[in-house]
């Protein structure tokens, strides 16, 4: 028979945990109505730094939980009277974002799924693995715990930001929000630079959002995506007549943008014609439509974004000198995520909550394992390539939990491992240097968007020397996507 006694709860002060880093315990609430099972979990919860509470049965339970917060729940499957999965809706309903591991002695393959449809994040099976126990309740604290950083860091920048979107607690990123604080009330001209993915229209999104003009549009254009012959319709609107198709007179983006911002990414790929006209604007806040006669006078802020070293080009004559300063008026370098690797737990928290509710799926988790994995990994395509990691992971997964089996290749492991050994014994040093030297720049070029420029800048060679390795090694070069 199950003991029907009071709750036996274990009380300790929170100190530090064993880890020396300050941080209190974490709290753990067991509900399971075997003794023994209780006094073994208590005691190896309690070895390994964790605060325990416990409850012989879920009446005692539920009263703890509403009186009560707690980091996991630990909760026997078979409970007298009500089961564990009964008790999960008013669980979730007193605690709604508390991870919960049910325990079972006969777990099926049915009462997985009810208990997973329910709220519970894990399920164990008795006997346990000691190791696997304690990972999977460290994973599921960790992860609950980088979810709520989410939230309030959110809270906390939209209510001295506004910068909603913008995820991350480094010190890095709390430098560039500062920054960003700091200069979004001006109307001088911003220049963001920073490699592909680091989220460079978000911080000029901020700046708008930050500004007096906050107001008034945000207007974004891809310089880089715009063909050159449109570039200057696009930028400066048309009149009627001034080309073939021109049908109609069309306004262009600087005078839809009048009053708020404008925001030019990828302007280092443009041409010199169009930065001699885009130094002329920002010079007179004067321009002349395609084919026009008048010229118009607007009032919009410039920031510009690029992802290739303006300097390098200023040197190699493929950017203006003059519009180079004009533009450098105060310039934000965004860092790669490599540089902030903390923040990446929170990045993942916010993604799997976001494609989750895209997907209209019960809310994704990683896999501890997964999480070690993304940790490890230099994340050459930024912010980017995480979200589309995560993105690929949810809608793969049929689970709850993310393992590291649905994360892509590139960050499991690497794309040109040394097996090419293996499979081609017979052949000569110098064609084997070949071909790794081949699968390294596709590789890279794949990572850059098929940007040679960028590619050239990451191996540290001139652009030419890139472009005759291409040729001699017959590497495949595909159309260049766009940021």
């Amino acid at each position: 028979m199950p003991e029907m006694t009071e709750s036996i709860e274990i009380v300790r002060d929170p100190v530090s945990s064993p880890n020396g880093n300050g941080d209190k315990r974490s709290h753990i609430l067991l509900i399971d109505d075997e003794a023994a099972i209780r006094d073994s979990i208590d005691t190896l919860l309690t070895l390994e730094g964790f605060s325990v509470t416990l409850a012989p049965e879920g009446t005692t339970g539920l009263d703890l939980l509403a009186r009560n917060e707690y980091d996991l729940l630990l909760l026997d499957l078979s409970l007298p009277g009500e089961s564990g999965i009964d008790l999960l809706p008013r669980i979730t309903e007193l605690q709604p974002r508390l991870p919960i591991i049910m325990i079972t002695a006969f777990g099926t393959v049915g009462n997985i799924v009810d208990a997973i449809r329910a709220g519970a994040e894990n399920f164990i099976q008795k006997p346990w693995d000691n190791e696997k126990l304690l990972a999977d309740i460290r994973g599921a604290i960790a992860r609950h715990r980088a979810e709520d950083e989410v939230i309030q860091l959110k809270r906390a920048l939209k209510q001295r930001y506004s910068f909603e979107n913008i995820v991350g607690k480094s010190d890095p990123m709390l430098r560039l929000f500062d920054t960003v604080a700091q200069v979004a009330p001006s109307r001088s001209t911003v220049l963001l630079q920073g490699e592909s993915g680091t989220g460079k229209e978000l911080i000029a999104k901020a700046i708008h959002a930050n500004s007096p003009r906050r107001d008034r549009p945000f207007v974004p254009v891809n310089t880089g995506a715009v063909p050159s012959e449109l570039l200057e319709s696009t930028l400066f609107g048309h009149v009627r007549g001034a080309f073939t198709s021109a049908v109609n007179s069309k306004k262009g983006l600087f005078e839809v943008a009048h009053g708020g911002t404008l925001f030019l990414d990828e302007i280092g790929t443009m041409g010199m014609d169009m930065q001699a006209k885009i130094l002329r604007v920002l010079q007179d806040r004067r321009f002349m439509q395609l084919g026009g006669t008048q010229e118009i006078q607007v009032d919009v802020r410039i920031i510009a974004a690029t992802n290739v070293n303006l300097q390098n080009a200023v040197r190699e004559g493929r950017f203006r000198e003059d519009l180079f300063y004009r533009l450098n008026v105060i310039s934000l370098e965004l860092p790669p995520l490599r540089s902030r690797k903390q923040d990446i737990p929170l990045l993942a928290a916010h993604f799997l909550k976001f494609y989750s509710e895209e997907n209209g799926v019960s809310e994704r988790v990683l896999a501890p394992e997964a999480l070690r994995i993304m940790m490890d990994y230099e994340w050459p395509g930024n912010v980017r390539e995480l979200e589309n990691c995560i993105e690929r992971g949810v809608v793969l997964s049929t689970a709850r939990v993310i393992p590291p089996e649905l994360l892509p290749q590139q960050v499991t492991g690497s794309t040109y491992s040394a097996s090419i050994l293996e499979h081609r014994p017979d052949t000569s040093l110098f064609d084997l240097m070949e071909e790794i030297e081949r699968r390294i720049i596709a590789d890279r070029l794949e990572r850059c968007h098929w940007n040679q420029t960028e590619a050239a800048e990451y191996f540290k060679i001139p652009l030419s020397t890139l472009n005759q390795k291409i040729k001699r090694l017959s590497v495949e070069v595909r159309k260049r996507s766009r940021d």
